[in-house]
């Protein structure tokens, strides 16, 4: 299976585009409750490129530390999904999470619990969302704080993961007053990836039946 041959055409990515954004939305929803703040998600667009050009582009956009949240999931298509902060914007995630009265101590020794259960909240709603709709089922592993750069993150000096691909997406992020700018990143393989683009295949030929929904806008 080619690179070529799993590369998501323009109404595959519209429809994964689309269930993502639903994903997020509910996400969303759910960490409102955490904050007790509106809290509003987008992603506008999804971009499928190789580790390594992942890695570049979070450099080119991001020159801080930055943080990830990651987990495995497995089911119909399996890899890991990370949801990445600048390290900079995760405290101020944290402090919208647990409260700006908290000391730098304090927020600290909160910080990687803080984020593991808001990854854990929004990568959940995120790829649950896209499962289910796809008529699918994942599993997801528990949810681990790493800290580095594009390298670390999407583990391009791993020559087992080398042909590893990345759905790489880019969340307007915002709680309250603040704004909080963030990826989430999915690394599959290609068999995997050639799955998805299967059952997004398998999806549009249902939902475009449907008068209701507009893939793509």
């Amino acid at each position: 299976m080619s690179f070529i041959s799993v590369t998501l055409d323009e109404l595959e990515r519209d429809a994964l585009t689309e269930l993502v954004n639903i994903g997020v939305s509910r996400a969303a929803a759910s960490l409102r409750k955490m904050v007790g703040k509106q809290v509003l998600l987008s992603v506008p667009s999804v971009e499928v490129v190789t580790q390594n050009a992942a890695a570049a582009l979070i450099g080119q956009r991001e020159s801080d530390d930055l943080v990830a949240i990651r987990q495995e999931f497995g089911g119909a298509f399996s890899g890991k999904a990370l949801l990445i902060f600048p390290e900079d914007n995760s405290l101020d995630l944290v402090r919208a999470i647990m409260g700006d009265e908290l000391d730098s101590a304090e927020v600290a020794s909160l910080k990687d619990e803080a984020l593991a259960e808001t990854g854990n909240v929004i990568l959940n709603g995120c790829l649950g969302t896209i499962a289910n709709m796809l008529d699918q089922s994942l599993q997801m592993s528990l949810p681990k704080v790493l800290y580095g750069d594009g390298k670390v993150l999407f583990d391009v000096n791993k020559e087992a993961d080398t042909d590893g691909l990345v759905l790489f997406l880019y969340i307007n992020f915002s709680v309250r007053d603040r704004n909080i700018r963030g990826y989430i990143a999915m690394i599959m393989d290609l068999p995997s990836l050639g799955m998805l683009k299967e059952l997004l295949g398998d999806f549009i030929s249902r939902v475009t039946a449907d008068s209701n929904w507009a893939v793509g806008g």
